[in-house]
């Protein structure tokens, strides 16, 4: 079970993004189409190009972490 800070936004890329991006991938995705800092705790969800698989990333107290489902 994921549990976010009341302040946390969401944020959802709504074009298919390369589900073998990690870390770096993910943070410049967040940067150049979200215009959102990846460091400010917020949750990102990033969607496949066949729509079945999220990658989700944030920023939590011991550094980024990502969750693929």
């Amino acid at each position: 079970m994921l549990k976010l800070a009341p302040d946390t936004r969401i944020f959802m890329a709504v074009a298919p993004i390369d589900m073998r991006r990690s870390f770096d991938g993910l943070c410049a995705a967040v940067q150049e189409v979200l215009d959102q800092n990846p460091l400010d705790g917020h949750l990102f969800l990033f969607r496949g190009k066949r729509a079945d698989r999220v990658k989700a990333l944030i920023w939590d107290r011991n550094g980024l972490a990502i969750w693929y489902n």
